[in-house]
């Protein structure tokens, strides 16, 4: 039987209903950071990289923090991200509404800023928090009592209750050190296990970050096993949440790999996702339907601008832009209902009311029907034009999908086979055929799951989308020339064959988010930008010159070998019945009448010309040869063989 559960668990996709400029569903996320304040966590530890000054796990947190905060505004700009530190002397918590429960309600509970989109104002007070300024040492210090973590979790809850009621996505990341938080109070533990039942009801997901110190490993099972749920809050079925397991982690034995661990770790659980569809039905054959949901993992990133800005006053301000259509010959401004669309045909305009042309653009409801099944190696390599789509089932709509779609993905990985499906993405968009190609778990080193088991649905082209390439005659290199050229490649391959495209940013994006983060912050405008993408040239050099050396003495060797065979070849070739051939082609040449006819109306007229006549031997080699290599074909040979392909070539035109 099909193990449906393999689709459920952390990479379950789901999303808040809204759509972007873009026209595709946008997920929004809420993310509540809660970072501990003690002792133990504002002491500086050393870096397992020497150029690194010692940094504590607090202050590691709130850069982790800033930085994350600076990435979603950029690619996530309607998820929310704020920051709460406990165990911290001082109090603060705020609720907007008559329901204020003021700084004292959560003690030892410092909520520095609001669960939020954030704005340019909190990326600055954070980054100064971060810094260790004036304000810092102020509210970065750990009390003398002990927090209780019922208290941080319910304060949580009434963060995400009442900032982000309606997120899907909304999860908890608590960075601490602190294994043990109440010993053996099982009051207190009691107390922290019910707040995280209320959480995990609440569809708030908790994130375990730990820290482990010099002298102590971090232990989850003393007390935060009991609080982090490790099934879906949606599914109760649903296996363990990718957690940061104690063993592994990357703090983890040195006491903290301070913000580029703790980051990366982090950013493993922020992927953004476009949802292209959601809840659409999958048609296996009549009245048999399961429901999915389509995402769009792969797309070009462009800089996109949502706004013009009025500089002209004090503040900026965002301009409302307003379009009034108005008449060539009077000027008069035309209603929304006078205008209509028409197509010309015949030289009339043919109109159209607006139910008529959604009428002419629908094709159908959304659906995906499988239509056929053809082994995977009929599909070419040049089908794959557009970008994929990544589909994944849905219990909503149809109970028992998941099932259904689990044993269909399991077949068509068995037995190698593509679907052919006839798709309808969105309403009123136009069908295409596609290839739905079963698609395999792919995990990373540390067993982090990089791509969930699903399917692929390939859009197919069309004959017009397909284009012929022109006829080139290749040469293959000489065999010593392959071998050698093979080292060379070896020796630029990439450690275990490896290639992560998010360690390779766009440099030009990249370069117009810094200028506009620049710009927000009131930082410096930086020089120049950073590209990851220029080829580390002395390493290169370093690891290939020898053998590039070598190859370049093996190409002048060839190089030679070549030009000495073609000079001998020429001379042999020359024979009696040779020179008799070039005689009589030197007594066929033709008249001046000829060659003022081809200079005159072109090589492609008179050669069309003298094939329709059947006389193309009376025309020069040179113009046999130009023609040919016009069409890229190959001009050597003798004159017969020039002739001969030059008749191939008009049969088949």
């Amino acid at each position: 039987m099909a193990d449906e559960n393999q689709y459920r668990g952390d990479d379950q996709i789901e999303e808040e209903e809204e759509i972007d400029e873009s026209g595709y569903k946008s997920v929004k996320d809420a993310v509540l950071f809660a970072i501990e304040v003690s002792d133990s966590m504002l002491t500086p530890r050393p870096s397992p990289d020497s150029k690194k000054s010692a940094e504590s796990p607090t202050t590691a947190a709130l850069k982790c923090a800033y930085h994350l905060m600076q990435q979603r505004i950029i690619s996530n700009p309607h998820d929310m991200i704020g920051v709460l530190l406990y165990g911290t002397q001082a109090s603060k918590f705020y609720d907007e509404g008559e329901n204020s429960r003021g700084d004292l309600s959560y003690p030892h509970c410092y909520l520095f800023t609001d669960l939020d989109i954030p704005s340019a104002q909190d990326v600055k007070n954070l980054r100064a928090l971060a810094q260790n300024d004036e304000e810092s040492e102020d509210i970065l210090q750990a009390s003398e009592e002990r927090v209780s973590m019922a208290n941080v979790l319910f304060c949580a809850n009434q963060i995400f209750t009442s900032r982000a009621p309606n997120f899907l996505s909304r999860r908890l990341f608590i960075v601490t050190d602190n294994d043990d938080p109440h010993g053996d109070n099982k009051s207190l533990r009691s107390a922290s296990t019910v707040r995280a039942k209320d959480l995990y009801d609440l569809g708030v997901t908790i994130e375990l970050f730990p820290i482990s110190r010099p002298d102590h490993e971090f232990d989850a099972a003393k007390f935060y096993d009991d609080i982090i749920y490790k099934a879906s809050p949606s599914d109760p079925d649903a296996p363990a949440y990718l957690q940061t397991d104690s063993k592994t982690s990357p703090a983890a034995g040195d006491g903290i790999s301070l913000l580029t661990t703790l980051l990366s770790g982090i950013h493993s659980r922020s992927v953004p996702r476009r949802a292209h569809f959601s809840n659409m039905p999958l048609e296996l054959g009549p009245n048999f339907k399961i429901s999915i949901s389509g995402y769009l993992l792969f797309k070009r990133q462009e800089p996109a601008r949502n706004s013009f800005i009025w500089l002209g006053g004090e503040n900026p301000q965002i301009v409302k832009g307003v379009t009034t259509q108005i008449a060539d010959d009077t000027a008069r401004t035309v209603e929304k209902g006078e205008i209509k669309k028409a197509y010309k045909f015949g030289g009339d305009q043919v109109t159209f009311t607006p139910e008529e042309i959604k009428a002419l653009r629908n094709f159908g409801d959304p659906v995906i029907r499988i239509i056929g099944f053809k082994p995977l190696s009929s599909l070419p390599f040049w089908a794959n034009v557009k970008h994929p789509f990544f589909i994944y089932p849905s219990e909503e709509d149809f109970v028992g999908s998941t099932r259904v779609f689990s044993a269909l993905q399991q077949t068509l990985l068995r037995d190698k086979k593509a679907a052919l499906v006839w798709v309808i993405a969105r309403k009123n968009a136009g069908p295409v055929l596609g290839a739905m190609i079963a698609g395999e778990e792919k995990v990373d080193e540390t067993g982090i799951q990089k791509f969930p088991p699903g399917m692929w649905i390939i859009p197919l082209p069309f004959a017009d989308d397909v284009r012929q390439n022109p006829e080139t005659a290749l040469h293959v290199a000489p065999e010593p020339l392959i071998d050698q050229m093979r080292l060379i490649v070896q020796q630029l391959q990439l450690p275990k064959a490896s290639y992560d495209p998010l360690k390779y940013p766009n440099p030009s994006l990249q370069w117009h988010y810094r200028i506009l983060q620049a710009l927000a912050l009131d930082e410096d405008l930086p020089e120049k930008p950073e590209d990851k993408t220029v080829p580390r040239y002395r390493q290169i050099d370093k690891r290939t010159r020898g053998y590039v050396e070598s190859w370049a003495e093996e190409l002048e060797k060839q190089y030679a070998k070549i030009s000495v065979h073609d000079s001998k070849s020429t001379l042999v070739k020359r024979s009696a019945k040779d020179r008799a051939s070039e005689a009589e082609d030197a007594a066929q040449k033709p008249s001046k009448k000829v060659k003022v006819e081809t200079n005159e109306q072109g090589v492609e007229d008179v050669v069309r010309a003298h094939y329709q006549k059947g006389s193309l031997a009376k025309l020069t080699v040179p113009v046999l040869k130009d023609f040919l290599s016009s069409h890229g074909r190959s001009a050597a040979g003798k004159k017969a063989d020039l002739v001969e392909r030059v008749e191939e070539f008009m049969e088949r035109k």
